[in-house]
């Protein structure tokens, strides 16, 4: 009898042993992988640092970039996951040197290694005149600098809008998304800014951008559900549907519109019109 019991008791601490190894194993955390879809496109390092610049297009182009980036030390070949980061992205000219549009640098997740923001670069580099791009950043109260060049070659189209309103501010609107457009109702992203100055380019908000797509190959005939691009709050960019109905070259004919309604960039389509003035291009 006491074999028995000893024999059931032996059976019993296994299966709760076991039980407890089962729930460990299931309730572990799994293994994010913080680089999955990007590539890293540029390093930039001082002496202390290694800071790695990725994007999902392994690239930076003109017109609006995602881009990521995470700090390694040198000495210890560890991530930072501390810093407070910022950034200043200059185009050095013959006769000067401005910015462009950009957004603050946040941190991706609380415990990751990876900080995410955007640049708008306007401009095309040439054989002259450049790109580079200034990180700032502080990790435990001692602060860090970095400098380099950044590659940034023409669009291949039309996705940069910079022109002058009828109130006599300039402003710039940019295509955003979707990235792979598709033959559907794509989800639509536009920015849209302003220039202060040569250095300070703020997000506009309240206005509407209104879409009117046409594939000129085909009469020029535009499609339907389109929805303007609008905020859903201050300093955000701008949502919108975008209809494709079929592959091919489209023009995504733009109008900027001021809260009360006055247009103050762009055209409508008409018999007489073919095209605004300010426009994105597609081709998939």
């Amino acid at each position: 009898m006491k074999t028995q019991l000893k024999k059931i008791l032996v059976i019993a601490f296994i299966a709760l042993a076991f039980s407890a190894c089962s729930s460990d194993e299931n309730s572990a955390t799994p293994v994010i992988n913080e680089l999955e879809g990007l590539t890293k496109f540029k390093e930039i390092t001082n002496d202390t640092h290694t800071i790695e610049l990725y994007a999902h297009t392994g690239t930076t182009q003109q017109g609006f970039n995602e881009i990521k980036l995470r700090i390694k030390d040198k000495i210890s070949n560890q991530y930072i996951k501390n810093a407070n980061v910022s950034w200043m992205p200059q185009m050095h000219m013959a006769m000067m040197t401005h910015s462009c549009p950009y957004s603050e640098v946040i941190k991706t997740t609380a415990e990751g290694t990876l900080y995410e923001g955007y640049i708008m670069f306007q401009m095309a580099q040439n054989e002259t005149e450049y790109w580079d791009l200034k990180i700032d950043y502080t990790i435990d109260n001692n602060t860090y600098s970095a400098t380099s060049i950044i590659d940034v070659p023409a669009a291949n189209q039309r996705t940069v809008n910079s022109f002058i309103g009828s109130d006599g501010v300039r402003y710039l609107v940019a295509y955003v998304d979707p990235h792979h457009p598709k033959v559907a109702v794509n989800d639509l992203v536009v920015g849209v800014w302003k220039m202060d100055d040569m250095m300070t380019f703020p997000v506009v908000d309240g206005y509407t951008v209104k879409i009117d797509p046409r594939m000129p190959s085909m009469g020029n005939h535009s499609s339907p559900n389109n929805v303007n691009a609008t905020q859903t709050e201050v300093g955000d960019l701008y949502n919108g549907k975008l209809s494709l109905t079929m592959t091919g070259y489209w023009k995504i004919n733009l109008q900027l519109v001021q809260p009360d309604g006055t247009v103050i960039k762009g055209e409508p389509i008409t018999e007489t019109t073919s095209e605004s003035s300010i426009f994105f291009e597609i081709e998939f």
